[in-house]
């Protein structure tokens, strides 16, 4: 395991016990390294000590629990152990220049916003539990199934997907299965919060001429290039997957999203939504080259 993969490793240490009294020295511990040598090196690399990330991390989920729960803000700061009403807000207040309420107010989304988890040199990716993008080439796919409108706050994927299950042909039980979050101006990065309507569309993969049932739709998913990332792990925790692809993967990687539609794809390596050991791929759109 290389250096960077160790370092991986403790940022993933850091996400699964953000609400836990964790310090520098837990982070170091979790990868067996020495805090001395784990110290320096988590310094060089990441720009700021393993403190101040954890620090900035437990704002940044701060500011997702703003406008993604109905906890009460003093609830929030303490959960993710600020010692105060007083020193949460203040430390909220100089991270995103407004207090907790006043975010809150404005329903801005930390996931596709103002989010920065992690400083890195321009050509460095941290290996979060083996997310590790690859990169590919995807030709166009059709797929059959549910389009459906949703929100952040009324999430209606998994009742979809467990009405679309029960009536997949029987012939295409075995072909992939994608959930896709369509491109659409109503998710934009300044105007996104948690109740925006997006539509998305859950369905199976099928041949060119397959006859399409009149209670499904049809749908082409565009080819190109992709950033493929596998999420290990139950679906309740994909979100933390996401929070990382968002939060520290995309701001640094130099790529721009290019205008389609990103989705999960379902192969046999998805063994049950609570399966630690589960496997679902994530297709994201990018242009062939990076920015500048």
């Amino acid at each position: 395991m290389n250096d960077h993969q160790i370092i991986g490793q403790a940022i993933v240490f850091i996400e699964n016990h953000l609400y836990e009294t964790i310090t520098a020295r837990d982070a170091a511990e979790a990868v067996s390294y020495s805090y001395y040598h784990f110290h320096r090196y988590f310094s060089a690399v990441m720009g700021e000590t393993i403190g101040n990330y954890i620090r900035s991390r437990r704002l940044t989920q701060a500011a997702w629990d703003l406008t993604h729960s109905d906890k009460k803000i003093i609830d929030i700061g303490l959960s993710l152990y600020f010692e105060s009403a007083e020193s949460f807000t203040r430390a909220f207040k100089d991270r995103y220049s407004m207090t907790p309420s006043e975010y809150r107010k404005h329903g801005i989304d930390v996931l596709i916003g103002n989010r920065q988890s992690a400083r890195l040199p321009d050509e460095t990716i941290v290996t979060h539990a083996g997310l590790t993008p690859e990169f590919v080439s995807m030709p166009a796919i059709n797929i059959m199934g549910f389009r459906f409108n949703t929100t952040v706050s009324g999430n209606e994927s998994i009742a979809m997907w467990e009405q679309f299950n029960r009536q997949i042909p029987a012939s295409l039980l075995s072909n992939r299965r994608f959930g896709v979050y369509e491109a659409g101006e109503t998710c934009s990065s300044d105007g996104f919060h948690i109740d925006s309507k997006t539509s998305a569309f859950v369905g199976v993969e099928i041949p060119n001429a397959y006859p399409v049932p009149d209670h499904m739709k049809k749908k082409k998913l565009c080819g190109g290039t992709y950033a493929k990332f596998t999420h290990k792990g139950t679906v309740d925790t994909l979100l933390r997957t996401y929070h990382y692809i968002w939060g520290v993967w995309f701001p640094k990687s130099g790529f721009e999203l290019a205008a389609r539609d990103d989705f999960e794809c379902y192969t046999e390596r998805f063994t049950g939504p609570e399966d630690e050991n589960a496997e679902i791929d994530i297709y994201f759109p990018v242009h062939d080259r990076k920015r500048g």
